[in-house]
């Protein structure tokens, strides 16, 4: 082996940003206020960058981190701000702090929403309610959207949640598709409410035995009218996120926005909240048992695995 191959071996966990080639080797470190930080060069494009999520970012790691964490336990943009103007003599904005929960929210969620878990063999689905405004400027009017989310039973793990402008048979699939390939084949049972696009969505996903006349899973429709009550786990999960999401005024105004500050929240209950009913662990604790986590700073170790993995 020569010099250029071992260098490549040593390095084949980081790839170009600009043409995602592996031919990466170390060039030299940097200086910032936030340590020594590596340099890499592309043998292939020539191109030169570091492995630092927050690079040009005007305030630290931990504060960063905070604002999310604080956010997601229930304080507005503007009680985050407030709370900082206490501990901070540099202060943050309100919509510097929200364009953090946008930004890094997505970025951990890149990392996260492509990971493997394992299962019980029993998932709810729901589908929930949102009113956002068109745009800042109430006169221009509201629009109906819909969040749908997906949760394992047996570890209380969301396993698939995204936020759509509309409540349709597409969107159903896109969750379920995605359930699907996170968990492989232990789900066994789907329960789902009456909406009728459910059951095309299902026996599309998994598959249907024309022959047998029978799904390849087993799909249960639950509905008020019969009596049988509601999806009590999914429910419970939608009434959590309906009680923080209560104070939103509008959602601030974009599909994209209002679907990153899911993805916060979505983040928060997996990663970062413990359950009671889990023994005071988090859902990922039981799903993902290979991601141990060393400190208690879950954010920025989330932010730090999304970055590795690009």
């Amino acid at each position: 082996m020569n010099n250029k191959e071992s260098k490549q071996k040593n390095y084949k966990k980081v790839s170009c940003p600009h043409c995602k080639s592996k031919e990466v080797v170390k060039r030299g470190c940097r200086e910032t206020g936030r340590g020594t930080i590596q340099r890499y060069f592309c043998n292939d494009c020539g191109y030169r960058f570091i492995q630092d999520p927050f690079a040009r970012m005007r305030n630290s790691p931990q504060k960063i981190t905070c604002a999310l964490d604080l956010f997601c336990r229930g304080l507005s943009t503007r009680g985050v701000q407030e709370h900082f103007k206490a501990f901070f003599p540099h202060n943050s904005d309100h919509s510097t702090i929200l364009r953090w929960i946008r930004k890094f929210s997505l970025k951990i969620a890149d990392y996260t929403d492509n990971l493997k878990i394992n299962t019980g063999s029993y998932i709810e689905v729901d589908e929930m309610e949102f009113h956002r405004r068109k745009s800042h400027k109430r006169k221009l009017g509201i629009d109906k959207n819909w969040l749908i989310n997906s949760i394992d039973v047996k570890n209380r793990f969301l396993i698939s949640s995204s936020y759509f402008k509309y409540r349709s048979q597409k969107n159903i699939k896109k969750i379920l598709s995605n359930v699907k390939n996170k968990s492989g084949e232990q789900i066994k049972i789907v329960t789902t409410d009456g909406y009728t696009a459910y059951e095309k969505a299902v026996k599309q996903t998994w598959g249907y035995d024309n022959h047998t006349k029978k799904y390849k899973i087993n799909h249960n429709v639950v509905t008020q009218r019969k009596g049988e009550g509601f999806n009590i786990w999914v429910e419970r999960l939608n009434g959590s996120i309906r009680q923080r999401t209560t104070g939103f005024r509008g959602l601030h105004g974009s599909v994209e926005s209002a679907y990153a500050i899911m993805k916060s929240l979505e983040i928060f209950y997996n990663f970062i909240n413990k359950h009671g009913a889990l023994n005071g662990k988090s859902p990922s604790e039981l799903a993902i048992p290979s991601l141990q986590f060393q400190t208690a700073n879950r954010w920025l170790e989330l932010i730090k695995l999304s970055n590795q993995s690009i």
